[in-house]
């Protein structure tokens, strides 16, 4: 199998790591400077890292977190969660962050990524969308500000609106099998790296390592990102490699 890139994700919620269960209850899972040492000596291809705080929805955690993990990992590093302003995503830039994740202040100012890919590079930009299913109209819907408030916008539109506006890579999460451990949605990978020319991760539902295997092979995405699947077995990087 061509090199696909293994992504561990970091939530950050009041200093702490946490998993999350369908964007709803967490459990705390350590600390982020003790957990980058960790991933940095499993050779994980890069980090990111996701505020998730809802009463803290700007870039202080991201700074604070992002000062101490760069003195220990080695790692490129993504961080997201509050990034609401160009000022916002060159501060965390120049303090060290490879990439910024965009998300909830994309649907309302599409030129922030436009400005963030012609100061920095689209290699800068990510573009997190968080999708859940209505099973009643088979139709992926979009979710912002941490999976509370539905847009009203299709899938396949907005990845077009911020692929055109300079976004280098796609994020997509699944509400629906984050947390969960019962495989990546599929049909979800397909669509999505099927709809745009950018590198796709996808996230949500990694369980096992035939999860990460059958997503890489069944869909386009070059990368997945995982949670609970190293916080809640004893799985790493190095041996989810291996297996693929």
């Amino acid at each position: 199998m061509l090199k696909k890139r293994i992504i561990p994700v970091q939530l950050l919620l009041n200093d702490r790591l946490v998993k999350t269960r369908q964007f709803g209850s967490h459990r705390d899972v350590g600390d982020p400077v003790a957990s980058s040492k960790v991933y940095n000596a499993q050779n994980a291809d890069e980090l990111v890292f996701l505020n998730i705080n809802r009463g803290l929805r700007h870039i202080e955690p991201l700074l604070s977190v992002l000062e101490r993990v760069s003195a220990v990992s080695f790692m490129p590093l993504a961080l997201g969660g509050g990034i609401a302003t160009f000022d916002a995503a060159r501060r965390l830039i120049r303090s060290g962050a490879d990439k910024v994740v965009l998300n909830s202040a994309v649907y309302g100012d599409r030129s922030l990524i436009s400005r963030v890919a012609d100061s920095f590079g689209s290699q800068a930009v990510i573009v997190s969308v968080d999708v859940r299913l209505d099973e009643a109209s088979d139709r992926y819907e979009l979710y912002s500000n941490c999976g509370r408030v539905a847009e009203d916008v299709m899938l396949g539109e907005h990845l077009e609106q911020v692929t055109a506006a300079g976004a280098g890579e796609i994020l997509i999460n699944s509400i629906d099998r984050d947390g969960t451990m019962t495989g990546y949605d599929i049909p979800l990978l397909k669509k999505v790296s099927g709809a745009v020319r950018v590198p796709v991760i996808g996230c949500g539902g990694a369980g096992h390592y035939n999860h990460l295997k059958d997503a890489f092979l069944a869909t386009g995405v070059s990368a997945l990102a995982c949670g609970s699947l190293f916080n809640f077995t004893d799985s790493n990087p190095i041996r989810a490699k291996a297996f693929l």
